[in-house]
């Protein structure tokens, strides 16, 4: 016999709690912190029609990340997921809400023409069905939260959409971990589409679907001729010697060098056809090794340090991205700087540079840039640019870094400010570090003529060479605010050895009263009860380090070791510690990891 409609729905309102009283003895025998076996007594959300599916594409573009897509209203609502899907609860990751896209596009795999809007591969990473608490998906989204439960082929579990804010005409979203954390996908399924079993790899080879965006390319005869240009710079010379119009003389060394250059079936005197074919991404940035004194031989060139931020700016079609040495998105924090490397004449290119603020003498300063200087006066930002990895479809990393200079600066004719090439200063160290330290400048940079671009690298083809003492480091901890000072009084900085962090001083001077109570307000969000140096306290000639004392570290405030400073100092002790520190500011592109001692 069926129920009644009253003991029905009587029934279903009691449902949760008749689910944890039939689970008493399972949830009794479990541990739930421990285990990541499912607690049960939560009731799955109702299917809405019309807002069922769901899909993942893998996308392979300037960058590679992950689009999410939820049917609803008739469209897959869209968000890119640089680092795709959070496994662990409380995890959470940025998607950046973009267009809608048509239903259809949830089967899509394959290739994205160059040129086109997203060019690149795509991948079917998961599909698969997702329910909406409240079951009112549409309203959901337009109050900026979505709780979620996937029931895919890779992802099954509880994720939230939240909206935490609008930038240019973008929705920012956190995509987090709710609900149990997930165990994270193999290598081998992280790069397997859910559709066809292919990799990325595979995809892209076979080559056997595409999608037109139908995007019409704009400035097209301006990128003719700089491509006429360019290849007229890469362009074989052949009969070198020959030229009659020269005057009889002995080359010197580097005419020599250069001559052998341009010779036919040299691996640099490449036409831009012959290059390796490249899609315009981040690529992460080559880095100098640190040296006391110029190298004693060798063909370097020299150009100016500067004490800014690194950055790769990547440009594909009309998009362009900002990108820091840890990948961090920089466009919207100097807007004017991405606008201008959009107006730039190539429809593709990869750029390292350097985002600097220069104070009234020219000169670049860290502490501008970070916002912090205590009148409160804005600088003017420019991005120095010095290399030139990619260009329309080529990759440039293995052309010499002369012909990559001579590349870039005929990119850079006629761009004005914020953008500045960064070109050789000369080849004497010596008498270049003279100057610049007479100026106050931050110092050089060295590197080999001939030189390939290594991503990621340090490997001594590059170098720098420092006139003021002034390096990243580690805050692990602050102390309590002395007299008429607030917040508190001096940050405890370290660097990393073998794994461990070792303690480098106490900072108490370059700090305002605005940038204490912002640095105050970002400790608060890390406190630990426990200190995170591997040597504090401890002494040094019967002397406790510091004046550090046990009874001292007590009254410490100790923090998560994730934020990285700016130090300027006199010198290093005989003891290994700071003498007379300065704070400049916070770096938010330097991994703290990777934060060691310099000198």
């Amino acid at each position: 016999m069926e129920p009644s409609l009253g003991r029905s729905t009587i029934d279903t309102h009691r449902a949760p709690l008749q689910n944890l009283m039939g689970l008493k003895t399972y949830i009794a025998k479990r541990d739930f912190s421990k285990t990541a076996e499912p607690k049960g007594g939560k009731p799955l959300p109702k299917k809405v029609k019309g807002a069922s599916r769901f899909v993942i594409q893998k996308h392979d573009a300037s960058r590679l990340h992950y689009d999410f897509r939820l049917e609803m209203d008739g469209v897959l609502k869209s968000w890119a997921v640089p680092k795709g899907l959070p496994w662990a609860q409380g995890e959470k990751h940025l998607a950046v809400e973009v267009e809608d896209h048509p239903l259809e596009y949830a089967t899509f795999e394959g290739i994205i023409p160059e040129g086109e809007y997203g060019g690149g591969t795509v991948m079917v990473w998961d599909r698969g069905n997702y329910y909406v608490y409240g079951e009112q998906p549409v309203k959901s989204l337009r109050e900026g939260k979505l709780h979620l439960v996937l029931e895919g082929e890779k992802a099954k579990g509880e994720w939230t959409l939240v909206r935490i804010r609008s930038e240019e005409g973008k929705n920012q979203w956190l995509i987090l971990k709710t609900g149990a954390s997930a165990k994270p996908l193999s290598k081998k399924r992280e790069d397997e589409s859910v559709k066809t079993s292919r990799t990325m790899k595979e995809i892209a080879d076979e080559h056997d679907a595409e999608w037109e965006s139908n995007r019409e390319e704009k400035d097209a005869s301006a990128r003719s001729t700089l491509k006429a240009r360019i290849k007229a710079t890469l362009k074989k010379k052949e009969n070198v010697g020959r030229d009659n119009a020269r005057p009889a003389r002995t080359r010197t060394r580097r005419e020599g060098r250069d001559a052998a250059l341009r010779r036919p079936g040299h691996r640099s005197a490449m036409s831009l056809p012959e290059l390796p074919s490249a899609k315009p991404r981040f690529i992460e940035p080559m880095k100098p090794r640190r040296m006391e004194e110029p190298p004693p031989n060798g063909d370097w060139i020299y150009e100016l340090k500067f004490d800014g931020i690194r950055a790769i700016a990547v440009k594909d079609g009309s998009k362009v991205n900002l990108i820091s040495r840890n990948e961090n998105e920089l466009r919207t924090r100097f807007p004017e700087i991405a606008d201008a490397v959009k107006k730039l004449s190539t429809q593709e290119c990869v750029i390292d540079g350097e985002v600097v603020a220069l104070d009234g003498k020219g000169r670049s300063s860290f502490q501008l840039l970070q916002a912090l200087d205590p009148e409160g006066r804005k600088a003017p930002v420019r991005f120095y640019v010095f290399d030139l990895l990619q260009l329309d479809g080529k990759s440039l990393i293995k052309l010499p870094l002369a012909q990559r200079k001579e590349l870039l600066a005929k990119l850079c004719e006629g761009i004005g400010d914020p953008i500045r090439f960064s070109g050789e200063i000369g080849s004497d160290a010596k008498s270049l570090l003279a100057e610049v330290k007479h100026r106050g400048l931050e110092g050089l940079i060295g590197k080999q003529r001939d030189s390939f671009y290594e991503p990621g690298r340090r490997s001594g083809a590059w170098i720098k060479l420092k006139c003021v003492n002034e390096q990243e480091f580690v805050i692990g901890g602050f102390t309590p605010p002395g007299g008429s000072r607030k917040y508190f009084g001096a940050i405890l900085v370290g660097y990393y050895k073998d794994q461990r962090l070792l303690f480098a001083g106490k900072v108490g001077s370059g700090f305002t009263g605005k940038s204490l109570s912002i640095l105050h307000k970002k400790f608060q969000s890390q406190s630990r009860d426990d200190c995170p140096f591997a040597d504090l306290p401890s002494k040094e000639g019967g002397q406790w380090v510091q004046g550090i004392t046990p009874s001292m570290m007590r009254k410490m405030h100790w923090i998560n070791p994730v934020f990285v400073a700016q130090i300027k100092f006199a010198e290093w002790t005989r003891d290994g510690k700071l003498r007379q520190p300065v704070f400049l500011g916070l770096r938010e592109d330097k991994n703290p990891k990777e934060v060691i001692w310099e000198a």
